[in-house]
């Protein structure tokens, strides 16, 4: 019964894509493409994007920061966290200014600074992506040490003095989860946050594709980067961060 649920669930999914893509195909008949263009227009320049030499740079170059970016605030945000617990004289100073200021500084506030601070380029968008990412990461690795049993701990350290060794063996594998919730919530974060740091200060990337082509009304390399990013947030999460979570789901059941 729960296998018919499921492919009906997926035919019914398949039936509303191919709806909308007619509905659009329809209402996009006797329009102009800079007012909307049709699916195959969009299609075909989405095809691009990946294919095309002057195009594939663009989205290379998006997806490369948003990666780095990631796991830079995942290290960075992590530090922070790990410091926190080591040291509980800094939970004024972490809860009470580092933690709420990267918190509630606004993501256009950075992307300004950026764009005033640095030359257009790479670091200006990692360094924006960065600063705003840093506290989620932070707050989940931070919910995560705290999760962790004292006395599992001393337990550990009474088997070994070795810190790397409980640090790899036995707090690695119960911050796994909260790790991957970091690096989903980062991710899916990080490509939002790339359009507005590319569109103020980037001479590269999709959201600087997205702002040329507003120029020049070509909505459908604005449309068609839409779905490129859309693509590119799937894929992350399904060659990536699935495989990842099974790993730690697999190893935790052998454990």
């Amino acid at each position: 019964m729960n296998i018919l649920h499921r492919s009906l669930g997926m035919w019914l999914a398949d039936f509303l894509v191919l709806a909308v893509l007619a509905l659009w195909a329809f209402g996009t008949r006797t329009l102009p493409d800079y007012v909307l263009p049709g699916p195959l227009p969009v299609a075909q320049r989405f095809v691009e994007l990946f294919v095309e030499p002057s195009f594939l740079y663009h989205t290379l170059a998006s997806t490369s920061r948003v990666i780095f970016s990631v796991f830079a605030a995942l290290v960075i945000g992590g530090g922070l966290a790990v410091l926190h617990r080591a040291y509980p004289v800094l939970d004024w100073i972490m809860r009470g200014g580092v933690l709420p200021f990267f918190s509630s500084f606004p993501s256009i506030g950075w992307a300004i600074l950026a764009a005033i601070w640095f030359p257009p380029g790479h670091f200006s968008i990692i360094f924006v992506q960065v600063a705003i990412l840093i506290p989620f990461c932070m707050i989940n690795i931070a919910e995560g040490l705290r999760q962790i049993d004292r006395e599992v701990m001393e337990m550990a350290q009474s088997f070994t003095r070795d810190k790397k060794r409980i640090a790899f063996s036995i707090m690695l594998p119960l911050l796994a989860p909260y790790l991957l919730g970091a690096l989903r919530i980062s991710y899916g974060i990080g490509w939002k946050i790339s359009l507005v740091a590319e569109l103020l200060g980037s001479t590269s990337g999709l959201g600087y594709l997205m702002l040329r082509a507003q120029g020049s009304a070509d909505l459908t390399t604005v449309i068609a980067a839409c779905f490129a990013i859309v693509f590119l947030f799937i894929a992350g999460e399904r060659l990536l961060l699935d495989p990842l979570a099974r790993r730690f789901s697999s190893n935790q059941a052998t454990g």
